[in-house]
């Protein structure tokens, strides 16, 4: 699928009848450049050999064009999964963040991976250029992928097109959002689901999604929580589904981890408590 005049994207449907993670809207896999020129390609997908043969049947429809580098958004495995095999096949160097270098370096072998710099521009076919952004927050290795020309972010994980994103670090993420804000890409090409064309609307409804159940788990605290269980109880309807109450708990863990880093809160062996 063509996306823009430098953008193709191959979207892999997941089959829920097998095993292996599953997301709402399906995993997209994108090449960027001139096809007559070269292209960079971004993320590899899972490990099935089925996805690895349909993001080389895609490069294929595509002319084949030469892949100049693999950039890596983050170093889970739904993202990395095919590197082996594509990296083999396209016969480029692989660019990640430093802190997932050691890791992919041993998996690949010594002089194949590169380390990406903060802001580094990485060059494609066609003159056009992306820029490394270090978004940390959804992973501690995350990168996004800016390409200014055709007004495009690469979200990765940080930014999902049928979901909202699991997040490690709240406090990081939040300040991620708005770097990528700051970019005010007309599109937005996540690592799972639909590509988004409203795109600085929907980072500034992440934010105020995540502000607001901040405020939400403050008022809690206020009015008596003081254990994440209570808070998942004041802040989430009632008839929450049990299948969800984990990742409920995961997410308002996070946000008392940033407040507490922030001072706003107290933990003590067993209860938060508001300052």
């Amino acid at each position: 699928m063509k996306i823009t005049k430098h953008v193709y994207s191959t979207h892999i449907m997941e089959d829920q009848a097998t095993f292996g993670a599953h997301h709402p809207g399906g995993t997209q896999i994108y090449f960027v450049g001139d096809p007559n020129d070269h292209m960079v390609l971004i993320d590899t997908g899972e490990p099935y050999r089925s996805w690895t043969r349909q993001i080389l049947d895609y490069h294929g429809e595509l002319g084949n064009p030469k892949i100049s580098s693999i950039l890596i958004t983050h170093g889970h495995g739904d993202h990395i999964g095919g590197l082996d095999r594509l990296q083999e096949a396209m016969g480029c160097p692989v660019r990640c963040h430093p802190k997932l270098e050691p890791m992919l370096t041993q998996r690949l072998g010594v002089g194949t991976v590169i380390k990406l710099g903060s802001r580094e521009r990485i060059i494609s076919g066609g003159g056009v250029s992306l820029r490394a952004l270090f978004t940390p927050g959804h992973e501690d290795d995350h990168v996004c992928y800016y390409l200014a020309t055709d007004k495009v972010l690469f979200s990765g994980d940080n930014i999902l097109g049928n979901s909202s994103s699991s997040v490690r670090n709240l406090k990081q993420y939040m300040a991620s959002l708005n770097i990528m804000l700051g970019q005010r890409p007309h599109i937005i090409c996540p690592g799972h689901g639909q590509v988004i064309e409203r795109g600085i609307d929907r980072i500034n409804w992440y934010i105020k999604h995540r502000l607001e159940r901040e405020d939400q788990v403050l008022e809690a605290l206020r009015n008596g929580s003081q254990t994440v269980a209570d808070t998942v109880d004041m802040v989430y309807p009632r008839n929450l589904r049990k299948n969800l109450r984990s990742s409920a708990s995961r997410n308002i863990q996070t946000h008392l981890d940033k407040l507490k880093e922030e001072g706003v809160v107290t933990e003590t062996p067993t209860l938060y408590i508001p300052k």
